[in-house]
């Protein structure tokens, strides 16, 4: 649609021998407006760059998540053969009400060297569980003693310094142990 508007005036005509009024009319002529205006482009402008940055934040969301999992994944581990060796024995102390028990892998069934050192170590870990057990302040501690040929592992935990010495020399005074590795801790 075209607007149109007429504009009308007098126009004042001198000449060297008359003067006359002429009427003067005009037409105008608008076009129609039927571009977009500034306000709505902008609008434009400004809702394509909001959607612009969702996606980016979304595409970068993701790549975090994806490094997430990737890291909370346990690595693979590859498992080596390793020479027979005879597992530990591992005694732990319970609180007094219960008695202490001991417990033993089963041996191997062939004799010689490693039936005897088994059986050496099963008589020092019944030994060292009898002795903790047997001593009312030792026996509340929960201390852990485990015996491999000979050694006497000490785990646990101690209020002081003089606790963590007490059980070491109960268990050094049992026959047959050669060595101890004392990983009690005070705290």
């Amino acid at each position: 649609m075209v607007e149109r508007e007429t504009e009308h005036g007098r126009i004042v005509v001198e000449t060297p021998n008359a003067r006359r009024e002429v009427e003067h009319s005009e037409a105008v002529h608008y076009p129609e407006r039927t571009g977009v205006s500034g306000a709505a482009l902008a609008a434009v402008v400004i809702g394509v760059i909001a959607l612009a940055a969702l996606v980016i934040l979304f595409i970068m969301n993701r790549e975090q998540v994806a490094d997430q999992n990737a890291a909370t994944q346990p690595p693979q581990t590859t498992i080596v053969g390793q020479p027979a060796q005879q597992p530990p024995i591992i005694v732990q102390q319970p609180p007094a009400t219960q008695p202490a028990p001991v417990i033993v892998n089963n041996q191997p069934a062939a004799g010689g060297v490693a039936s005897a050192i088994g059986s050496d170590d099963a008589a020092i870990q019944a030994a060292v569980g009898k002795k903790l057990s047997d001593d009312p302040t030792l026996s509340t501690l929960g201390i852990t003693a485990i015996v491999l040929n000979g050694k006497v592992t000490l785990m646990g935990v101690v209020k002081t310094e003089g606790l963590k010495a007490q059980v070491e020399r109960a268990v050094r005074s049992v026959k047959g142990v050669k060595l101890i590795d004392n990983q009690i801790s005070v705290g």
